[in-house]
């Protein structure tokens, strides 16, 4: 089998298979993403790579309808939520042409002795980057606008079940102007990846994906002396301390772990309720969960497509099989069909459980009774993440308080799915390490060269 294929996971039939490069494929890719850094990035302004990005914002608008259909048919999500990701991506990309300018002014330093001094931000070179199946737009526009607006250029290994979305996204690239090797897809293998890694002309690496995944890069960027972003696995909790509207915080709970059929890094997976609201929650959470459609990704009252394969409905089948034989409480849900997975509660999950520390990828939540506030916060950091996190309170010295203590990357307070190009992502722990999104991610792969003028 391909190690790049289309193969419909509602269905699990293969669509499409796309041959993996040959070394000599990938020798001419980064030597493309060399030249074009060396003959078009260094001579070309920030306005002019800020035009060229703009018109891939915009090719992402003209074309949303196909790009939804393409990751529908690659990893099972649910077409409104495919056509809101190509959405999403675009104003991502937009955010960053928009920003330009700002991205790349001089910071002035103030100096202790005569003169100036400002910090310059200039281009590192061709970058690497590794993309997940789940947001098979929205995690290649957090990394690839922001470093093409720097005037790095992009080698992109997509994950093995996006080759289509992936070769759309260089084409999108291509049509809007940019230059040869300015944006280069490359169907390469892990061992691949890792010789691309340690070519001298590359000069950094930007993964999303697993803990396992990260590790293997982190080592092979290590050895070679590379930058390198790691955005990992997350076991966000979802602590409830008091709320005025129950219903509610419910809600913002079952979308906050049902999104994207419960595959994403900062999802909820853990709730964490106060003992006078958890009787109620549990019963109002599970009847949102079971009430959840899971169906065809192409209807438009599907909720919960099918998750992204045949292997990953089984690794989650088998989770939750060995959480109830350690002694969990199955609340609801709990049988695949397929590649199908209801909503699915867990409760009575103790320290010594496996699910206790695990990433649940699906639409699996546990939930978890707790006493006081300080209990809550044990429970939500005694976790190897620290991706996402999300607190309901109506004391307001209580979440700045709890804001605070809590091990994340990100704190929302009383709201969920609030993600926006602004704002930075990424997390702590084995969640990983960097940032992307916001004015952040600009500043990870760029030279901030210091220029001292004396009087």
């Amino acid at each position: 089998m391909s190690e790049y294929a289309v193969i419909n996971p509602a269905t699990g039939e293969t669509l499409a298979t796309y041959d993996t490069f040959t070394d000599e494929q990938v020798e001419a890719a980064i030597a493309a993403a060399s030249a074009a850094h060396r003959d078009w990035s260094r001579n070309s302004s920030v306005a002019d790579r800020a035009r060229l990005v703009r018109r891939v914002a915009e090719l992402h608008r003209e074309r949303r309808e196909e790009l939804a259909d393409t990751i529908v048919r690659e990893m099972g999500k649910p077409r409104e939520a495919a056509l809101a990701e190509v959405d999403f991506a675009a104003d991502i990309v937009e955010f960053y042409a928009d920003n330009a300018e700002e991205i790349m002014r001089d910071t002035p330093i103030a100096i202790l002795a005569e003169g100036t001094a400002v910090i310059r931000r200039s281009s590192l070179g061709p970058l690497l980057g590794i993309m997940p199946w789940n947001f098979p737009y929205y995690q290649v526009a957090r990394f690839a606008a922001p470093n093409l607006i720097v005037g790095n250029t992009i080698l992109l290994k997509h994950a093995g079940q996006c080759p289509e979305s992936a070769l759309a996204l260089e084409k999108i690239h291509r049509d809007a102007g940019l230059p040869e090797g300015a944006y280069v897809n490359v169907f390469v293998s892990n061992e691949q990846a890792a010789t691309i890694i340690a070519d001298p002309r590359v000069q950094g690496v930007s993964l999303t994906g697993s803990e396992r995944a990260g590790a293997a890069v982190g080592e092979v960027a290590g050895r070679n002396l590379k930058k390198v972003v790691l955005e990992l696995g997350g076991s966000d909790p979802f602590i409830l301390l008091s709320t005025n509207d129950l219903d509610g915080a419910v809600q913002s709970a079952v979308d906050a772990r049902l999104d994207n059929t419960g595959q994403s890094c900062n999802a909820a997976k853990r709730f964490i309720i106060a003992d006078d609201l958890y009787d109620q929650f549990l019963q109002k959470f599970t009847a949102g969960m079971t009430a959840a459609k899971v169906g065809d990704p192409f209807a438009e009252d599907t909720v919960l497509g099918p998750l992204s394969s045949m292997v990953a409905a089984e690794r989650l089948q088998e989770q939750v099989d060995r959480a109830v034989a350690q002694g969990a409480t199955l609340v609801a849900g709990g049988k695949r069909d397929g590649a199908y997975f209801p909503g699915t509660v867990l409760t009575d999950v103790t320290p010594d459980m496996d699910a206790y520390r695990e990433e649940f990828f699906g639409p699996v939540g546990i939930v978890y009774r707790v006493s006081d506030e300080e209990q809550a916060i044990a429970v939500a950091n005694d976790t190897p993440f620290g991706l996402g996190s999300y607190l309901f309170t109506t004391d307001e010295e209580q979440a700045e308080r709890l804001a605070d203590r809590i091990e994340a990357g990100m704190v929302y307070v009383n709201l969920v799915l609030a993600d926006s190009p602004e704002l930075p992502f990424g997390g702590v722990k084995r969640s990983g390490t960097g940032r992307e999104l916001g004015l952040l991610a600009a500043d990870e792969f760029v030279n901030k060269k210091l220029i001292r003028v004396g009087a």
